[in-house]
């Protein structure tokens, strides 16, 4: 049998199996491996060792879905019937002279294909996060088959083959260890954690054990770091926990953002209220016995009015600016909706290791002779304090410390190194804290290697779990005892001793090989008391998160033979503990309380240990000390509903699983959450994928999650995710503030132009061509100079708003009706006035003269509703008018442009604009003044009125 016939909850659960067990399962041999018939057959059932891609959208279906949007659509529509009634004017030898037939129809279609293309740059981003995973898979295996050591290609693997690794090979499947030699395996890519870790083959672990423990396990795309083993194949291709990944990766589905809903959600409000509002006017006319194709000409105008052709543009040229502005606070945004949504996020789910931590090991604690001090300082950099009770206290008034320290940068395999000004290790970080500790004393590792080089050594193994270095004490050349020269640290551990011998580890296991302790200068019998009082130090460490080893030397006159370290490693003088941490990013704790100014709940997810996830949760503010902690073989009882009840009380989760993270991001979702998820390692991608926003590391993290998410963190740093979301609400409300600018002129148009066959005027007021000038060009420029608005002071003092409201909530949809009709109000008065002064008698200019009127007053009252709306409770005059110098800039251009447009010929001729009088244009910009004032008068009428303007 199989592991794929046995029944699913068994092939789940080799690690709770022994290795004769599982051979026998698979049907296969240690020493011979499988036959090459047994090969094909398995090949033939199972497939190969892939990961399997599932189909996407197309190119070409990325580009058509462009035009489905309805205003688009509608758009289009306009462009074939203003096309059709230029062709029938063509044929009928109505059009004016000098007039370009379908001039409108190309500007309409033009627009159209240009959103499209928009639209199209920006989904059309290949999925390349299963490209990235598949990079994980080894591309050539070491095997035994049929009783010879073979090499094949990665995909040709089978279960029941067995693999031949080292230190370097990267595992190509899931597999049980048969037999290992020192096995230390980097499993970060898919637990996320950076620590190597010791596999061991002859363990057999409980069903339940959670991913990141199974000790006696290996996974696709994780790496040997040192030692080697025989592997037994238990899964290939997508039945491997990187295939789980993928699964669940291609299962997930892109959500549309806050942003795309509301736009959706706009565009169906403008369409159906312009079709509504057309068929009033197209029925009214002809009730009137208007006739048909003036009132398809109006229509036309009016539902061209209606669609702000330069939203897209703004809106895409805004979110640009804002990942510009966020690259340089270190945040890469990969998509451009997610810098908006950044804005609306309400809980931020963080991983652990480099994001809430350095990702560096630094000693917290040592404790020896009934003293546990506390010491200082970041990193790597070997700069602190040893405090004893808050109090700073000199190494030497303690004379236990130092040997404890010259322990720890002698019994050590790293280097501390410094590279342009920053502090960084070679080596084993738990090994470099130790030597950054032993620098904060002044006791370096180089000097201290010289005064007693090693001669021999005990490595360490996972089955030790401990190590020994034996060092020379005396002048070998000379033959002369060198111990008076030997520093006072260490003086008092020698007699006539030749050599010492410097152990640590397990604390537990050192202990228990110790007769005597180090006391002052000297050593001691060690009591059952004190060994009481450490055990009892050590579970307090251990307790706040702490990773706690223990030291011991030996003085020795010989050195030991090899293999000799059970016997040598006996009657001990304990020296002390020490207790290291990975620790919290200093910037972090104020980003936590930023977070939660801010209305934002942040939440640890992580593969590390309970005590060690509460220690620093705490620690940072993230939750309190009491708090609970979801462990994964929890959760993994947990149905979805229970989860769902549990999300919003739990706030720091450990040693969880891949599918857990997915699992607790769709739980916050269901609850009504908007969730950041950070993440580094593969198992990261698909929460990055379903979280509103997936947030990758950009030093740690790997290129699957990196592909999978919508921001990378260049710094890796919590904080950097903080300042992003300021930007996000930054860049909402500005965004808010130019929609409702831009709309609260269409809807003054479209009313306008609405207005013209109403009230009996000849004609329609506005041509499709100068529609689409104002809402590229007047509308357009202004509303860029708008998105650079300087943030509010309060941006990060109040809770987001909700992502799921209306684009119209709190207040914009009235204020884009209430201006566009006082727009329309001050159009149509100027209209009335104008239409009746180019038609008295004895006007000496074109007739049509008021079109241009009311087509200028329009854009010129624009340019006032510009600079008025940049603050909604201060008035222009109370702000400084070069905060924003955009606006002003963009005020001055548009109008000389619009002026152009009046009285430079071509652009006259191509427009169909007329000719203005100095009066006439004075006339049009008195009216456009109005528009200004109208909204300085309502900031004071509701600042009066103690109400908050939109």
């Amino acid at each position: 049998m199989s592991a794929h016939s046995l029944p699913e909850k068994a092939a789940a659960v080799w690690h709770s199996l022994e290795v004769d067990k599982s051979l026998e399962l698979l049907k296969t041999n240690a020493e011979t491996g499988l036959t090459p018939q047994e090969v094909q057959q398995r090949l033939q059932k199972y497939g190969p060792n892939e990961l399997e891609e599932t189909a996407g959208r197309s190119a070409w279906e990325i580009l058509v879905d462009q035009f489905k949007n309805i205003m688009l659509l509608m758009l289009i529509a306009v462009a074939i019937i203003s096309g059709v009634l230029d062709l029938l004017a063509w044929q009928q030898g109505s059009l004016k002279p000098g007039e370009l037939p379908f001039k409108d129809t190309i500007a309409i279609l033009a627009i159209v294909v240009l959103n499209g293309i928009l639209g199209y740059v920006q989904e059309s981003r290949a999925e390349k996060a299963l490209a990235a995973l598949k990079k994980l898979s080894s591309p050539n295996v070491r095997l035994i088959r049929d009783g010879k050591p073979v090499e094949v290609v990665a995909k040709d693997l089978v279960p029941g083959d067995v693999m031949l690794v080292e230190a370097g090979v990267q595992f190509a499947a899931d597999g049980r260890l048969i037999e290992e030699s020192n096995l230390q395996v980097r499993e970060s890519a898919l637990t996320g954690e950076a620590e190597a870790v010791n596999k061991r083959a002859k363990l057999i672990l409980p069903e339940e054990t959670s991913l990141g423990d199974r000790i006696n396990l290996v996974f696709q795309g994780t790496e040997v770091v040192q030692g080697r083993a025989k592997i037994l194949v238990t899964n290939t291709g997508m039945q491997t926990e990187l295939g789980k990944i993928a699964s669940m990766l291609q299962a997930v589905e892109s959500e549309p953002t806050p942003l795309q809903q509301r736009m959706t959600q706009l565009g169906n409000v403008l369409v159906t209220g312009s079709l509504i509002l057309v068929a009033l006017v197209v029925a009214g006319g002809l009730l009137r016995g208007g006739n048909l194709q003036e009132l398809l000409e109006v229509s036309l105008s009016m539902a061209v009015a209606v669609v702000p052709e330069g939203l897209p543009a703004v809106i895409t040229v805004t979110l640009a600016l804002g990942t510009q502005r966020m690259v340089r606070q270190n945040a890469l945004i990969r998509k451009l909706p997610a810098v908006e949504t950044l804005g609306s996020v309400t809980t931020i789910c963080s991983d652990k290791t480099g994001t809430l931590t350095q990702n560096k090991m630094v000693v917290q604690l040592v404790y020896t002779n009934n003293n546990s001090f506390r010491v200082t300082g970041e990193g790597y950099a070997p700069v602190g304090e040893f405090q004893l009770d808050s109090n700073n206290v000199s190494v030497d008034q303690y004379p236990e410390i130092p040997g404890l320290l010259v322990a720890c940068a002698v019994c050590n395999d790293s280097v501390l190194q410094q590279q342009k000004g920053q502090w960084t290790i070679l080596g084993d970080p738990t090994e470099g804290a130790l030597v950054t500790l032993a620098g904060k004393a002044g006791i370096e590792k180089d000097q201290w290697e010289s005064k007693l080089p090693r001669v021999s050594e005990f490595p360490f193994s996972s089955e030790r779990k401990r190590m020994s270095v034996i060092c020379q004490v005396e002048e070998v050349k000379t033959g002369v005892s060198s111990l008076s020269a030997v520093d006072p640290a260490i003086a008092g551990m020698l007699k006539s001793e030749r050599y010492l011998m410097f152990t640590k580890g397990s604390p537990e296991l050192i202990l228990a090989r110790c007769t005597q302790i180090y006391l002052g200068t000297s050593s001691a019998p060690l009591t059952d008391q004190q060994r009481q009082r450490i055990l009892a130090e050590n579970d307090t460490m251990a307790g706040k998160g702490l990773r706690v080893l223990g030291f011991a030397y030996k003085p020795l006159n010989e050195i030991p033979p090899e293999g000799s370290d059970e016997a040598s490693e006996q009657g001990l003088v304990w020296l002390g503990l020490v207790g290291m941490l990975d620790a919290p990013r200093p910037e972090v704790r104020a980003a936590v309380q930023e977070c939660r100014d801010a209305g934002i709940r942040p939440v640890m997810i992580t593969g590390d240990h309970q005590l060690t996830a509460r220690a620093i949760a705490t620690d940072l503010g993230i939750a309190q000390q009491d708090d609970r902690v979801l462990i994964g073989q929890e959760l993994q009882r947990m149905s979805d509903a229970e989860l769902e009840q549990q999300v919003d009380l739990v706030s720091i989760y450990a040693r969880v699983a891949p599918e857990h993270k997915l699992r607790i991001v769709q739980a916050l979702q269901r609850r009504g959450r908007f969730v950041a998820m950070t993440g580094d390692g593969v198992n990261d991608a698909p929460a990055l994928k379903q979280a509103d926003i997936g947030i990758a590391m950009g030093i740690t993290g790997t290129d699957v999650s990196k592909e999978a998410s919508d921001m990378v963190l260049l710094d890796d740093n919590f904080a950097t995710i903080v300042s992003a979301t300021k930007e996000g609400r930054v860049v909402f409300t500005n965004i808010r503030r130019f929609i409702k600018y831009i709309l609260g002129s269409n809807i003054g148009e479209v009313i306008t132009i609405a207005a013209a066959p109403i009230i009996g005027l000849g004609g329609v007021p506005l041509s499709p061509l100068q529609i689409l000038w104002m809402n590229l060009v007047t509308d357009g420029l202004p509303a860029l100079a708008l998105a650079v608005e300087p943030p509010e002071p309060d941006v990060m003092k109040r809770p987001p708003f909700s992502p799921r409201e209306s684009i119209f909530a709190r207040g914009l949809g009235s204020y884009m009706i209430r201006i566009g009709i006082i727009f329309a109000i001050i159009s149509i008065a100027l209209m009335w006035w104008a239409y009746n002064h180019t038609h008295a008698a004895g006007y000496q200019g074109d007739p049509d003269t008021w079109k241009t009127m009311v087509f200028t007053t329009l854009c010129l009252a624009q340019m006032g509703h510009a600079i008025a709306i940049r603050s909604n409770t201060r008035l222009t005059i109370e702000m400084n008018p070069f905060s924003n110098p955009f606006v002003l800039g963009a005020v001055v251009i548009t109008t000389i442009l619009q002026l152009m447009l009046v009285y430079v010929p071509p652009l006259r001729d191509f427009f169909g604009t007329h000719l203005l009088s100095p009066t006439e244009l004075g006339i049009c910009f008195g009216f456009s003044a109005l528009m200004f004032v109208w909204i300085e008068i309502e900031k004071l009428f509701l600042r009066l009125m103690g109400k908050k303007a939109v």
